[in-house]
């Protein structure tokens, strides 16, 4: 069972690749915006992977908690202050 996880481990790895490159190569702000956020959401998938691999899912669901928030707010304010512009509110 053990290799099981490994092997999704690495093919998450591997589909990580490709919201880095929509961050890395975005035609817009907003696109490289949601790379992060779909980056944010398969590292959190990985954590909780890693939880059952260890096998202490209660310490990993908490660490992937406190992870997913700040991956939400820091996508809303970031989102926010690119659509208001570096100027100020409008």
């Amino acid at each position: 069972m053990d290799t099981f996880f490994v092997s999704i481990a690495l093919i998450l790895c591997i589909a990580l690749l490709i919201p880095f490159y929509r961050v890395y190569k975005g035609p817009t702000v907003f696109d490289r915006l949601l790379g992060a956020a779909a980056v944010g959401s398969k590292t959190l998938t990985l954590i909780l992977l890693f939880g059952l691999l260890f096998d202490r899912m209660d310490l990993f669901i908490d660490i992937s908690l406190g992870y997913a928030t700040l991956n939400f707010v820091g996508v809303i304010v970031i989102g926010k202050y690119f659509r208001r512009g570096e100027g100020g509110a409008q």
